[in-house]
């Protein structure tokens, strides 16, 4: 069993964020004593859902249906699965977009290192769209789809 305070230092949570997330619901299980919460290894897990959901693109309001879901046992599989399914590729298309960015982001690196080696962009101008060294080449064609 943990308390508010340590589980507040395991997410990096504010505990206001910890009691609003057991006002809406999501801990139904959660032991008090006199004022103290405790969280079990169920709260636990049910704190890394929320915080994947959360950073998947969902919302509290969201999120309360999944808990919702939950609630109903068996009945309510197919939508949760749809529900993470539909994160995961919410997920994966970000990952894509970011990976753009980054290759982007490589690129420019590179082309102002050259820059100032050369002292001119010209050389690196001259090399653009598509003479760049080979590995070069891959980011700024990956930057450019």
């Amino acid at each position: 069993m943990y308390t508010i305070g340590q589980v507040s230092e395991m997410f990096d949570l504010p505990i206001s964020t910890l009691r609003y997330y057991d006002k809406e619901g999501f801990f139904p299980n959660l032991v008090r004593k006199g004022n103290i919460r405790y969280f079990s290894n169920n709260e636990i897990e049910a704190l890394h859902v929320i915080e994947c959901l959360k950073k998947s693109g969902l919302g509290i309001k969201e999120i309360n249906q999944f808990f919702t879901w939950v609630s109903e046992g068996s009945s309510s599989y197919e939508k949760r699965k749809e529900l993470f399914e539909a994160r995961k590729s919410a997920v994966e298309d970000e990952i894509k977009s970011l990976q753009k960015t980054l290759s982007l982001l490589e690129f420019k690196c590179w082309y102002y290192k050259t820059a100032m080696e050369d002292g001119t962009e010209e050389h690196i101008q001259a090399m653009l769209p598509d003479k760049l060294p080979d590995d070069i080449q891959k980011l700024y064609d990956a930057s450019h789809e």
